[in-house]
């Protein structure tokens, strides 16, 4: 079963495809953020936000505790690495 991994968005690599640089246990990893933007949250405020990254896209935003949880959770399960894994070998075009 696949989960959401929780990292941070570092920067904005490309506002118009709404791309992003996103640290998730120290892995840094491009990603798409569309589905976390909106006109109250334009792509601009995104660095910074704590996220949950699932194939290459956030899914949702979180905050810093709930990142902490997810992890620890993952870590618990043995499915973090598993999940660092897939992102390490995922490419956005």
């Amino acid at each position: 079963m696949c989960h959401g991994i929780p990292g941070q968005i570092v920067r904005i690599d490309d506002a118009e495809s709404k791309l992003a640089t996103v640290d998730v246990s120290g892995v840094k990893r491009q990603i798409n953020i569309a589905c976390i933007v909106s006109d109250e949250h334009p792509v601009e405020s995104c660095v910074g936000d704590w996220v949950l990254v699932h194939v290459g896209f956030a899914m949702s935003r979180i905050d810093e505790q709930q990142a902490a949880e997810t992890l620890k959770i993952l870590i618990e399960l043995g499915e973090a690495q598993a999940e660092l894994e897939a992102i390490t070998t995922l490419s956005v075009h």
